[in-house]
């Protein structure tokens, strides 16, 4: 697997003071968010680089083995096994070398947000709570969580006062509202900074979470 992700970026007009790192959902590519920049309506100070990457393409096995940009096999609908832990490892490696990268040009960590929908809502997680640096907030939407039983023992202290979003939709078929919900409840009894938010929505997003996501970010990078 190559060691590095391709992206697409949307940049600021000034120097950049901060990044979102924005992961897409099965299927998709780092296109996908692009087009939610404008509509966050972020004040042009925040300064902040938006970086899309595209998952690695590999066969999902629940696809019929199809090739697709995926972060992770999805091998069984069945959700305690629905997640290929080790696809996600090799995932969050790869996203956390971009992290890496965007403090290796000077942004700091805790101006470094990470967010991810669907399967790249898995992978912000995964990666966000191990990581040892504390980021600037992590943002879950329509997701689940990867081994939430592990997460006691693998966490890093760095990021258990780092502010979490999580949103989801009331009439999601993809990943069920309850799944959403046992991730929130999961790092609230952890006693993470955890806000729920819910819509009357499919896997999808609206747009007033959207409003929501938006002000959400200024408040974490304000």
């Amino acid at each position: 697997m190559s060691t590095a992700l391709p992206y697409v970026e949307v940049n600021p007009q000034h120097k950049v003071e901060a990044v979102v790192i924005w992961l897409h959902g099965l299927g998709d590519s780092g296109n996908g968010f692009a087009p939610i920049v404008p509509e966050l309506k972020l004040p042009e100070s925040l300064a902040s680089r938006f970086v899309f990457p595209h998952a690695p393409v590999r066969p999902v096995t629940i696809n019929n083995g199809m090739q697709m940009r995926a972060w992770y096999d999805i091998k069984s609908l069945d959700f305690e096994n629905r997640a290929d832990v080790q696809g996600v490892e090799e995932s969050a490696a790869l996203v956390k070398k971009l992290v890496e990268e965007e403090m290796a040009r000077g942004i700091p960590a805790n101006r470094i947000l990470l967010a991810g929908f669907s399967q790249g809502g898995v992978i912000a997680y995964h990666l966000g709570l191990r990581f040892e640096h504390q980021l600037a907030g992590i943002l879950a939407l329509s997701t689940y969580m990867c081994q939430p039983q592990m997460l006691a023992e693998q966490r890093h202290e760095a990021n258990q006062e780092t502010p979490v979003l999580v949103a989801h939709g009331l009439y999601d078929e993809v990943v069920p509202c309850a799944l959403g919900k046992a991730a929130y409840n999961q790092l609230q009894k952890l006693g993470y900074n955890v806000l729920w938010r819910e819509y009357p929505m499919q896997h999808n997003v609206c747009m007033e979470e959207i409003q929501d996501i938006g002000h959400w970010i200024k408040q974490r990078l304000g």
